[in-house]
């Protein structure tokens, strides 16, 4: 998700906002789940703080829902993405979803996508193409050419396609 963060702030750029992107190891042990944020704004940024009220948590590993508090100052006007092809029942999150606006939540297999086009299990291109289908806040061609830069070539490619697929997820449902 460090990743991710990173290529969004650079979305937001190709697009003239401002953007911060920075990760939250804390100081766990080892393979202990990281936290990345991603600010966007049209005027310049000057908060150096950790997000405490996120407008869109995106959710990359599915079995963290029950085991950390992820959703912890995410108003119901916001947005939930999730990396899964489960229902939201099957997930244990039935109530909590209920309290969002339909087209503010959405569920996106961005790690089947990443086997598909990329041949490894690093859904962060596809979960980027299904943020900006869900939200409007950046276009899937400034995603795409966001992501070509971190991964020039044909990898870079590949992965523009999985955010591709994953947006044409988002827009079809």
């Amino acid at each position: 998700m460090v990743s991710a963060a990173e290529m969004l702030s650079i979305t937001a750029f190709l697009e003239g906002a401002h953007a911060q992107a920075f990760p939250s190891f804390g100081s766990e042990r080892m393979g202990a789940p990281v936290v990345a944020f991603c600010r966007i704004d049209d005027k310049e940024i000057r908060l150096r703080e950790p997000v405490m009220t996120p407008d869109v948590l995106i959710v990359q590993d599915p079995t963290l829902l029950h085991q950390v508090d992820l959703f912890n100052g995410l108003d119901t006007r916001g947005y939930l993405l999730i990396n899964t092809s489960k229902s939201y029942l099957d997930l244990g999150l039935g109530d909590y979803v209920d309290r969002f606006p339909p087209h503010h939540i959405c569920t996106v297999a961005a790690t089947k996508w990443a086997m598909e086009y990329v041949g490894r299990p690093l859904p962060n291109a596809a979960l980027l193409g299904a943020f900006a289908g869900l939200t409007y806040r950046v276009k899937l061609e400034s995603v795409q050419t966001a992501i070509r830069q971190k991964f020039p070539g044909k990898l870079g490619d590949d992965n523009a396609k999985a955010a591709a697929r994953a947006y044409d997820s988002i827009r079809t449902n």
